[in-house]
């Protein structure tokens, strides 16, 4: 048998609130976030700054008791079907993602419609809590559910 996560990419994530948002911006891009009621599903409309649209459905699996550590497997999604999905009930998040590259690291931050700023680190392979110190950290918020994806929907 295979293993139930075969498929899947952990990510292994910590995300920080910002009061401000760091210079280095090197891309950014709008995105659309459905999650969908009852389930652990999640519709993505991602658009580029070329005019690109990437549309996927995602599916998230926690490994561990807090957010931090989550299973990810990916679909990506022609109109058609993204048109049959996005009729389901779905929560909604809007926001901005700037990618930051400085001084060797790379990191995502979320512009949230109402002006909140959350800074994420994937620490891929290996956890760590080293925090670049460009960052106009306020506080983190990794473990706190009011600041995922998923609790920031409305």
């Amino acid at each position: 048998m295979a293993h139930p996560l075969k498929y899947a990419v952990v990510e292994r994530e910590r995300r920080y609130l910002l009061a401000s948002l760091p210079e280095s911006v090197t891309a950014t891009r709008e995105i659309v976030d459905r999650y969908l009621i009852g389930t652990r599903l999640r519709l993505r409309e991602v658009h580029g700054p070329d005019g690109t649209v990437v549309r996927k459905l995602g599916h998230k699996v926690r490994l561990s008791d807090g957010p931090g550590e989550i299973a990810c497997t990916s679909l990506y999604l022609d109109d058609a079907e993204w048109e049959v999905l996005a009729a389901l009930p779905a929560r909604t998040l809007r926001k901005k993602r700037h990618t930051v590259a400085r001084d060797g690291w790379l990191v995502a931050v979320d512009e949230h419609e109402d002006g909140a700023l959350v800074a994420e680190i994937d620490d891929g392979g290996e956890p760590s809590d080293r925090v670049p110190g460009w960052l106009d950290v306020v506080r983190e918020v990794t473990s706190d559910e009011a600041w995922t994806g998923g609790g920031l929907a409305r």
